[in-house]
């Protein structure tokens, strides 16, 4: 679901639809009638006005695709996760322990899609693009659902020790939660460069332009604007905390070795580094080739890699596992 959300924001698509249909809007158009329609109200929109203007109904189809599976799949997610939840619950198949953390993630999830409509909404009045604080917002709260559910999975995939088996570590789990804060707001600052479409520019590596601090960072007022909407200084911000990433992790991948961890925390650890290589890979490449689609969405599959590599390595580290799912 976040991976096609990020071909539709790459590809200009998410701006297509310009009615949301929680119930009636299953079904697209199924005739040159209904095509005609749809299109006629993209053509009020800013995003035809000043871009697509020359776009025609077949040429609209193209991206209209992308946003209408985008809908459909979280329509499908709320569905299939509703309806066994609803099952489960009233055969009494899941501890009462659960059916909270099962309640909200439908709850969750629901927020989630009015959130992306909020998202929309922004680039249908005035600007042919939607804001970059809630682009930013929505795929946040996308990472903190998936990380909710990821966590309660694990739960129930590795219960918790007993007692007699925690202590020890706490410096290191410590250490693993920074790491997991530091991955999480990365990820935000990855939503600003997207919302700015900041990935196409200063497209050098290591410098930016010939510079490692470029010209006009501050030049917006108040002071704070700029880390938000300064496209300059939304990719230096990006640069420096996916550098701090760089030297954060293989510094906790080295102290975890002396810490004599369990086989799946080791693991855990090792996945982490090997995430974090695969990720800044795909972060320099993306940015060197100009952001072409195939890479842009894969360095945001990475960054959810990474994202999990980090919160199994916490569960599974000495005390990380806390309280029965049962």
């Amino acid at each position: 679901m976040v991976l096609l959300g990020g071909v539709t924001r790459l590809t200009g698509s998410g701006l297509s639809m310009v009615e949301w249909e929680p119930v009636t809007g299953v079904l697209p158009p199924l005739n040159q009638s209904e095509w005609e329609e749809v299109f006629e109200l993209y053509q009020q929109t800013p995003e035809y006005e000043k871009i697509n203007f020359h776009m025609d109904v077949e040429e609209f189809k193209s991206i209209f695709w992308f946003e209408y599976a985008h809908r459909l799949l979280g329509r499908f997610i709320g569905i299939i996760f509703l309806v066994p939840m609803l099952f489960f619950i009233a055969t009494r198949r899941v501890g009462r322990s659960m059916t909270p953390r099962l309640v909200m993630m439908f709850v969750l999830g629901g927020l989630q899609g009015l959130l992306g409509w909020y998202m929309v909404k922004s680039g249908l009045v005035n600007e042919p693009h939607v804001s970059q604080y809630r682009l930013t917002a929505h795929f946040g709260l996308a990472v903190l659902i998936y990380g909710y559910m990821l966590w309660v999975g694990l739960g129930l995939f590795f219960p918790a020790e007993s007692p007699s088996s925690r202590g020890g570590g706490s410096a290191l789990r410590r250490y693993a939660w920074l790491v997991v804060g530091l991955i999480f707001i990365t990820l935000l600052s990855g939503g600003f460069v997207a919302g700015l479409k900041a990935g196409f520019a200063y497209n050098t590596f290591p410098l930016m332009n010939g510079q490692v601090v470029p010209d006009g960072i501050f030049r917006m007022e108040p002071l704070w604007r700029n880390f938000f909407e300064n496209i300059a200084t939304v990719q230096f911000d990006h640069r420096v905390l996916a550098t701090l990433l760089f030297f954060v992790i293989p510094v906790f991948w080295w102290i975890s070795r002396r810490a004599g961890l369990p086989p799946r925390a080791r693991l855990g650890v090792h996945l982490l580094l090997a995430a974090l290589g695969l990720q800044i890979s795909l972060g320099i490449s993306t940015l060197l080739l100009h952001v072409p689609v195939p890479l842009a969405s894969a360095h945001q599959g990475g960054a959810l890699l990474l994202f999990t590599a980090a919160l199994f390595t916490v569960h599974q580290l000495p005390g990380g596992r806390q309280g029965s799912l049962g």
